[in-house]
């Protein structure tokens, strides 16, 4: 996997937050328009439809989750973006999290929009 990193002044369960609530992927996902998801929460198996910016409706499935830490997906049937939170310790200077979004091996063009993602989900979680 492809990973983009970021630290964040804002907590693990503010940024999880962030990660887990569609109505905020169009907010923070540059590739995302609209998302539904067909459970009340993310779970493995849960199955949803994500809009691209130009309207065209995929199918995805949920296909791991790590409560409070990481969620992975697969698009159309194929393997996509796993996106995780670790807290940093809340003595250090840094507090915070660090954020990351992966990204497969074979979508190394994708690294600028999960860069710009990153950005928009600090911001996000820092309110």
């Amino acid at each position: 996997m492809l990973t983009a990193r970021r630290q964040v002044p804002a907590s693990a369960a503010a940024v999880w937050a962030v990660l887990t609530d569609l109505d905020a992927w169009p907010v923070w996902g540059p590739t995302v328009s609209r998302a539904t998801l067909d459970a009340d929460e993310l779970a493995v198996g849960a199955r949803g439809t994500v809009w691209t910016p130009v309207g065209v409706p995929l199918p995805f499935r949920i296909t791991e989750v790590v409560p409070g830490r990481r969620w992975s997906w697969s698009v159309a049937g194929v393997p996509a973006t796993t996106h995780s939170v670790e807290p940093i310790n809340a003595a250090s200077p840094t507090w915070g999290s660090v954020v990351s979004m992966a990204a497969p091996l074979w979508a190394p063009v994708y690294l600028p929009v999960l860069h710009v993602a990153l950005r928009r989900i600090e911001r996000l979680a820092s309110r």
